[in-house]
Protein backbone atom coordinates (compact mmCIF):
# COMPACT_ATOMS: atom_id res chain seq x y z
CA UNK A 1 0.00 0.00 0.00
CA UNK A 2 1.70 3.31 -0.65
CA UNK A 3 0.63 6.44 1.16
CA UNK A 4 0.98 10.04 -0.14
CA UNK A 5 4.22 11.18 1.68
CA UNK A 6 2.68 13.52 4.05
CA UNK A 7 0.85 11.09 5.35
CA UNK A 8 3.42 8.50 5.80
CA UNK A 9 6.08 10.78 7.52
CA UNK A 10 2.92 11.98 10.12
CA UNK A 11 2.31 8.13 10.78
CA UNK A 12 6.16 7.93 11.64
CA UNK A 13 5.96 10.98 13.58
CA UNK A 14 3.40 10.10 15.86
CA UNK A 15 4.64 6.65 16.30
CA UNK A 16 7.85 8.24 17.55
CA UNK A 17 6.23 10.65 19.96
CA UNK A 18 4.15 8.25 21.51
CA UNK A 19 7.54 6.02 22.24
CA UNK A 20 8.52 8.88 23.47
CA UNK A 21 5.89 8.90 25.54
CA UNK A 22 5.93 5.56 26.83
CA UNK A 23 10.01 6.09 27.32
CA UNK A 24 9.43 9.74 29.96
CA UNK A 25 6.29 7.71 31.45
CA UNK A 26 8.69 4.61 32.21
CA UNK A 27 11.28 6.81 33.76
CA UNK A 28 8.90 8.25 35.80
CA UNK A 29 7.40 5.16 37.31
CA UNK A 30 11.10 4.29 38.02
CA UNK A 31 11.71 7.34 40.05
CA UNK A 32 8.34 7.71 42.04
CA UNK A 33 9.03 3.18 42.43
CA UNK A 34 12.33 3.87 44.32
CA UNK A 35 11.70 7.25 45.89
CA UNK A 36 10.04 5.87 48.69
CA UNK A 37 13.26 2.99 49.10
CA UNK A 38 15.89 5.07 48.71
CA UNK A 39 17.15 7.84 50.50
CA UNK A 40 18.25 11.44 49.05
CA UNK A 41 22.49 11.12 48.34
CA UNK A 42 24.42 12.80 50.66
CA UNK A 43 25.57 16.06 49.72
CA UNK A 44 29.23 17.20 48.56
CA UNK A 45 30.72 18.31 51.25
CA UNK A 46 32.82 21.44 51.21
CA UNK A 47 35.94 20.24 52.14
CA UNK A 48 36.88 16.79 50.41
CA UNK A 49 40.04 16.36 52.34
CA UNK A 50 43.07 15.08 50.50
CA UNK A 51 42.86 14.08 47.15
CA UNK A 52 43.97 10.04 47.11
CA UNK A 53 43.07 9.73 43.40
CA UNK A 54 43.06 12.62 40.33
CA UNK A 55 39.63 12.66 38.59
CA UNK A 56 39.39 10.00 35.96
CA UNK A 57 37.31 10.27 32.34
CA UNK A 58 34.43 7.73 32.92
CA UNK A 59 31.03 6.99 32.28
CA UNK A 60 28.92 7.19 35.21
CA UNK A 61 26.23 3.74 34.61
CA UNK A 62 24.12 3.97 37.07
CA UNK A 63 23.20 2.80 40.88
CA UNK A 64 21.01 0.03 41.63
CA UNK A 65 19.81 -1.61 45.35
CA UNK A 66 22.56 -3.47 46.77
CA UNK A 67 22.82 -6.86 45.42
CA UNK A 68 20.59 -6.50 42.34
CA UNK A 69 22.62 -5.38 39.30
CA UNK A 70 19.39 -5.35 37.36
CA UNK A 71 17.01 -2.91 39.75
CA UNK A 72 17.94 0.03 38.71
CA UNK A 73 17.44 3.21 40.94
CA UNK A 74 15.73 5.97 39.10
CA UNK A 75 15.17 8.29 42.33
CA UNK A 76 17.50 11.60 42.73
CA UNK A 77 18.48 11.47 39.63
CA UNK A 78 20.32 7.81 40.28
CA UNK A 79 19.44 6.42 37.30
CA UNK A 80 20.46 8.75 34.76
CA UNK A 81 23.95 7.38 32.88
CA UNK A 82 25.82 10.09 31.73
CA UNK A 83 29.44 11.44 31.24
CA UNK A 84 31.57 11.52 34.33
CA UNK A 85 34.74 12.12 36.16
CA UNK A 86 35.39 10.19 39.19
CA UNK A 87 37.81 10.95 41.93
CA UNK A 88 38.28 9.87 45.28
CA UNK A 89 39.09 11.65 48.31
CA UNK A 90 39.61 11.34 51.98
CA UNK A 91 36.05 12.06 52.18
CA UNK A 92 34.95 9.59 50.27
CA UNK A 93 34.16 8.79 46.36
CA UNK A 94 32.95 11.85 43.77
CA UNK A 95 31.22 11.23 40.65
CA UNK A 96 30.95 14.49 38.99
CA UNK A 97 28.05 13.96 36.38
CA UNK A 98 27.62 15.97 33.02
CA UNK A 99 24.28 17.15 32.80
CA UNK A 100 23.25 15.69 36.05
CA UNK A 101 23.53 16.40 40.08
CA UNK A 102 27.20 14.68 41.28
CA UNK A 103 27.11 11.39 43.43
CA UNK A 104 29.16 11.55 46.35
CA UNK A 105 29.64 8.28 48.73
CA UNK A 106 30.91 9.04 51.76
CA UNK A 107 34.07 6.75 53.03
CA UNK A 108 32.54 5.69 56.14
CA UNK A 109 29.49 4.59 53.85
CA UNK A 110 31.88 2.18 51.57
CA UNK A 111 31.14 -1.67 52.04
CA UNK A 112 32.96 -2.63 48.98
CA UNK A 113 34.57 -2.61 45.45
CA UNK A 114 34.41 -4.64 42.34
CA UNK A 115 34.71 -5.07 38.97
CA UNK A 116 31.66 -6.51 37.11
CA UNK A 117 30.36 -6.84 33.23
CA UNK A 118 27.56 -5.25 33.00
CA UNK A 119 25.03 -3.56 35.40
CA UNK A 120 21.34 -2.33 34.85
CA UNK A 121 21.07 -2.31 30.95
CA UNK A 122 24.71 -1.94 30.04
CA UNK A 123 26.62 -4.86 29.53
CA UNK A 124 30.30 -4.70 27.99
CA UNK A 125 31.21 -8.41 27.93
CA UNK A 126 34.29 -7.85 29.80
CA UNK A 127 35.07 -7.15 34.13
CA UNK A 128 35.33 -3.03 32.87
CA UNK A 129 32.57 -1.26 35.20
CA UNK A 130 33.81 -0.68 38.97
CA UNK A 131 30.45 -1.01 41.21
CA UNK A 132 31.08 0.98 44.33
CA UNK A 133 28.94 -0.82 46.86
CA UNK A 134 27.79 1.45 49.47
CA UNK A 135 25.46 2.13 52.25
CA UNK A 136 23.10 5.23 51.59
CA UNK A 137 22.33 6.80 54.82
CA UNK A 138 18.69 7.00 56.19
CA UNK A 139 16.59 10.52 55.65
CA UNK A 140 13.14 12.09 56.21
CA UNK A 141 12.01 9.80 53.20
CA UNK A 142 13.50 6.45 53.48
CA UNK A 143 15.31 4.46 55.84
CA UNK A 144 19.28 3.69 54.74
CA UNK A 145 19.76 1.36 51.25
CA UNK A 146 22.52 -0.68 50.33
CA UNK A 147 23.49 0.06 46.76
CA UNK A 148 25.98 -0.48 44.26
CA UNK A 149 26.96 2.46 41.57
CA UNK A 150 28.94 1.97 38.68
CA UNK A 151 31.12 3.73 36.22
CA UNK A 152 33.33 2.34 33.65
CA UNK A 153 36.53 4.59 33.53
CA UNK A 154 37.36 5.66 29.74
CA UNK A 155 41.03 3.97 30.15
CA UNK A 156 41.44 0.52 31.29
CA UNK A 157 44.82 1.07 33.03
CA UNK A 158 42.45 3.62 34.93
CA UNK A 159 40.17 0.80 36.46
CA UNK A 160 42.89 -1.32 39.02
CA UNK A 161 43.73 2.62 39.91
CA UNK A 162 40.21 3.14 40.72
CA UNK A 163 39.65 -0.35 42.55
CA UNK A 164 42.97 -0.13 44.87
CA UNK A 165 42.17 4.17 45.99
CA UNK A 166 38.29 2.88 46.82
CA UNK A 167 39.53 -0.30 48.62
CA UNK A 168 42.36 1.64 50.08
CA UNK A 169 39.93 4.07 51.23
CA UNK A 170 37.05 1.20 52.61
CA UNK A 171 40.06 -0.15 54.74
CA UNK A 172 40.21 2.98 56.42
CA UNK A 173 43.41 3.83 55.12
CA UNK A 174 44.89 6.84 56.01
CA UNK A 175 45.90 9.62 53.95
CA UNK A 176 48.00 9.05 51.12
CA UNK A 177 50.94 10.75 51.34
CA UNK A 178 54.93 10.56 49.98
CA UNK A 179 57.01 8.51 52.94
CA UNK A 180 59.16 10.60 54.75
CA UNK A 181 62.69 10.23 54.15
CA UNK A 182 64.76 8.15 56.28
CA UNK A 183 66.39 9.80 59.14
CA UNK A 184 69.94 9.87 59.55
CA UNK A 185 71.22 8.80 62.78
CA UNK A 186 73.30 12.16 64.70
Amino acid sequence: MNLPMPVAVGIWVLVGVLLLLVVIGGRRRLARRTRGVVPVPPAVPADLGARRLEPLEATYVTTTLGGDWLARVGAHGLGDRSVAAVSVHDAGVLVERTGADPVFVPAATLRGVSLAPGMAGKFVGTDSIVVVSWLAPADATAPAAALDTGVRPRHPADRARLVDAVRALAAGAGPQTPAAPPKENQ
